[in-house]
């Protein structure tokens, strides 16, 4: 991406001249100041900032939302804290400082000389402060985020007077699909302003870059193909390559910075761009130089006419169809199960499938938790198809969906004429159905409380009596639970037992919501290829982009809702979804989404039951109160979203 100095340091007369007209006239004459200086400032007195005197109170965050901030990051900060203290060694003894922010500008962590901290401070440069420009004016970090490029932004040059005692540097980090995901910045005493601070900045964030996609794209468990750039073989391997992730149908979805500049694309052309539109080599040839005993460097060449050299890695799904075949005392590839295939490239989900692998073949029960529609049943068969249960009965119940007066007999089963009603030959329940294989409870905070004794006496005896029947029968399962509630509030509330959370709580793994999740193109395209297998069909890339953006309060159920519609509605002809393929009410909520930074995360309820009530809100309030329209929205039935009016005291 372009950096910026602001050209060769704007001389102070013309930013003074520049600042006294803004400031008598609300608006900044032409040519006095460099272009990108002077849109900065612009916006800057744009909203209601003034230069001179104190300003308006800026947001700053608690110690728990500070807290909450991290844990959000907690992979771009884990990234970023050794680079952060190896920059810090090459600017040590200049009265600076360095500083990881957010993509909301808030400052996550910052290391630096006390003294000149000490002065910092003063300001609010310390973590937990926001630093956006629309709250602290023209400042490397927040214009870095507002501009997305690297930049300084040099004493006076800053918006507000009190800043002027300042020099920063800054650049921003993308994920390896191009989201912004923060800035990195040094900032230190304005008499100490040195012209290379910037490309030790961008030096460090493409160190940080590098970190994420090689986590994100690690062949050990990413199935796609992986490239390796230079216009060196000497540079392969080194910080300066480019890095380029390409899915098994040769879609471009993951790079570097370097990656871009050599292919000549933008990070708009992830998840829509093909391997065979900037290189001449055919993925099949790619594919091919990865299963020779060593990987060499080899030569490509751009559809722009240029060379490179380039070392291509792939993992062991697509190594599977071209590996040679092995004699039988050879090593087996390990097997692709179902845990692999929903594994597509988010750090939150890929930690909770590795806990949950370590334990699948113990006797320990499992709890997910996380909103509606984020895939805990998904996530529950994949664990029960790759364990040693797989060949025994997945038994799904939902305890939310079955009438109390019902959910006992479902449950432990009943022997004949044990209530009126009931089947001849009687019924074995759920339970017992489940034995030998897996048993899984979704909305298990729905339970009512008179069960929760009897299911109790079940896991602990591991037995269960019928209704009507006198002598228990023994069972054995693997327990998976699953809620959107959070259990312990429930507890205190008296809703929930707490000898039964306990029993439940063997693993807690919690899954992260659809609009935090960082494959959200590779969970697109995938959802796409399961609806039409034999037609591929690609998004058209505003509309791409829309959906990358937008919230998804029904999260994976809505997207699977949304895009089932969007092929019903394609024509024989057409390859791509566009936004006549999407449903009404969808389409005005996608052209609705803004497209800027989103609001800061500290601020974003962590409460499962809130996030639901917001959920539910937007949705009848898009849908003027249809509940149809709003269940089918959100991804869930009718009675669901009568059942969660109900608790939200609704009429209906």
């Amino acid at each position: 991406m372009p950096s910026s100095v602001y050209s060769e340091r704007t001389v102070p007369a013309a930013l003074r001249r520049a600042r006294s007209h803004l400031m008598n006239a609300g608006a900044l004459p032409p040519d006095l100041i460099p272009a990108e200086l002077q849109r900065s400032w612009q916006r800057s007195w744009d909203a209601g900032l003034q230069p001179c005197g104190r300003t308006p109170g800026a947001p700053h965050a608690s110690g728990a939302q500070l807290a909450r901030a991290l844990e959000q990051q907690r992979e771009l900060v884990a990234y970023a804290r050794p680079v952060m203290e190896f920059l810090l060694e090459q600017t040590c003894e200049t009265d600076s400082m360095v500083v990881l922010a957010g993509t909301d500008g808030m400052l996550l962590h910052a290391l630096g000389d006390p003294r000149f901290m000490g002065r910092a401070e003063r300001v609010a440069l310390r973590p937990g402060a926001t630093w956006s420009e629309q709250y602290r004016g023209t400042n490397a970090i927040g214009t870095a985020l507002t501009d997305d490029r690297a930049l300084v932004v040099h004493a006076q040059e800053h918006f507000l007077e009190r800043n002027g005692f300042l020099t920063c540097a800054a650049a921003p980090i993308h994920a390896p699909d191009g989201r912004l995901l923060g800035v990195l910045d040094v900032s230190g005493d304005h008499r100490g302003y040195h012209r290379h601070t910037l490309g030790l900045v961008r030096s460090a964030v493409r160190i940080i870059e590098h970190r994420l996609f090689d986590t994100r794209h690690d062949p050990r468990h990413w199935s796609g193909l992986r490239l390796r750039l230079h216009a060196q073989p000497e540079g392969l391997g080194t910080v300066t390559e480019g890095l380029l992730a390409v899915r098994e149908d040769g879609v471009l979805v993951g790079a570097s910075v370097t990656a871009l500049q050599l292919l000549g694309f933008q990070w708009s052309g992830l998840g829509s761009l093909r391997i065979g539109e900037v290189l001449v080599e055919p993925l099949q040839q790619l594919l091919e130089w990865c299963q020779r005993p060593t990987s060499v460097a080899r030569v490509v060449h751009t559809l722009g006419g240029h060379t490179l050299w380039a070392k291509a890695e792939t993992g062991r799904v697509l190594q599977a169809p071209f590996s040679a075949p092995q004699a039988p005392n050879d090593t087996v590839a390990v097997q692709v199960d179902a845990l692999v295939r929903i594994d597509t490239g988010d750090a939150v989900l890929h930690s909770a499938i590795a806990r949950a692998r370590k334990v699948v073949d113990k006797p320990i029960p499992l709890l997910l938790q996380g909103e509606s529609g984020v895939g805990k049943e998904v996530f529950a068969r994949a664990l029960h198809q790759s364990g040693p249960r797989q060949h025994k009965a997945f038994v799904a119940v939902n305890c939310a969906a079955l009438p109390e007066s019902l959910i006992e007999a479902e449950l432990f089963g009943y022997q004949s004429g044990a209530f009126t009603g009931a089947r001849r030959e009687g019924a074995p329940g759920r339970i017992r159905e489940a034995d030998g294989g897996t048993l899984f409870l979704d909305e298990i905070g729905d339970m009512p409380l008179s069960l929760q004794a009897r299911l109790l006496r079940v896991l602990q005896d591991r037995e269960v009596t019928p209704l009507g029947g006198a002598k228990p029968v023994a069972v054995d399962f693997a327990l998976v639970c699953a809620t959107h509630r959070h259990l312990l509030r429930e507890i205190q509330e008296g809703r929930f037992r707490e000898d039964l959370y306990y029993r439940l709580n063997g693993l807690t793994l919690c899954l992260p919501a659809l609009r935090e999740r960082t494959d959200f193109d590779h969970l697109l395209d995938s959802q796409l290829q399961k609806l039409m297998p034999h037609r591929p069909l690609t998004i058209a890339t505003e509309l791409r982009q829309r959906l990358r953006a937008y919230p998804w309060p029904g999260n994976v159920r809505q997207l699977a809702s949304a895009l089932r519609t969007a092929c019903a509605l394609l024509d024989a002809h057409e390859n791509m979804v566009d936004w006549h393929h999407l449903p009404d009410d969808l389409a005005l909520d996608l052209r609705a989404v803004t497209m800027e930074a989103p609001p800061p995360q500290a601020e974003l309820p962590t409460d499962l039951r809130t996030l639901s009530r917001q959920s539910i809100a937007r949705a009848l309030q898009s849908c003027a109160g249809n509940h149809s329209e709003a269940a089918r929205m959100l991804g869930i039935g009718r009675s669901t979203l009568y059942r969660k009016l109900r608790e939200m005291g609704i009429a209906h």
